[in-house]
């Protein structure tokens, strides 16, 4: 005779939910320890102190996932094909290249504005990225540049420019960033 269904549901259940109290036990043992017997130790203040922590992580985590985005669009469709020849009047591919970099130059702008926006959760990282706010917000409107076809070395170079400072920023930080690149349909917001 097959197990009732909610007994089958509740065990995976229960077991998070057992984990999760054991891990909270040992974070509430663990804070209490320390020599300053003025410490409070009440409950109300672990959570904060491990939230905090939980909000840098994820603050870190979501900034090399944005920049790392951000860094394939550019690499794939702004670089690459720049330095292949593919925006020159007459080159074969040329609208569809230059209207993949105009997406890719506003998607690497807005993925940069969100990585920038994440490392404010992380003192560290905030401190490494805060210098290149300028430089990111002067990339806003190269991609429409690119779109048109307008963009040049100078523009091309800005977009490799702010995203190898990012990079560096990152791992001076502790979050190294890694290329990665977007689908066609995340370029287009689809």
């Amino acid at each position: 005779m097959p197990r009732p269904v909610s007994r089958t549901l509740s065990r995976p259940v229960s077991r998070g939910v057992v984990a999760l109290l054991l891990s909270c036990a040992l974070l509430l043992t663990t804070a209490g320890c320390g020599g300053d017997d003025t410490q409070n130790t009440s409950s109300a203040a672990t959570p904060t102190a491990s939230a905090s922590f939980e909000q840098q992580k994820l603050a870190k985590t979501r900034f090399v996932a944005n920049a790392g985005l951000a860094a394939g669009a550019t690499y794939q469709w702004i670089v690459k094909p720049y330095r292949a020849g593919k925006f020159k009047k007459g080159a074969d591919g040329r609208t569809l290249a230059l209207v993949k970099a105009g997406l890719a130059g506003a998607f690497t702008y807005n993925r940069l504005k969100a990585a920038t926006n994440n490392a404010k959760g992380d003192p560290l990282l905030s401190k490494a990225v805060a210098p290149l706010t300028a430089g990111i917000d002067s990339l806003k409107d190269l991609g429409t540049k690119l779109r048109k076809g307008e963009a040049g070395d100078a523009d091309v170079g800005a977009f490799e420019n702010i995203i190898n400072s990012v990079k560096d920023a990152g791992k001076s930080a502790g979050a190294d960033v890694v290329d990665k690149v977007p689908s066609a349909s995340q370029l287009s917001g689809g």
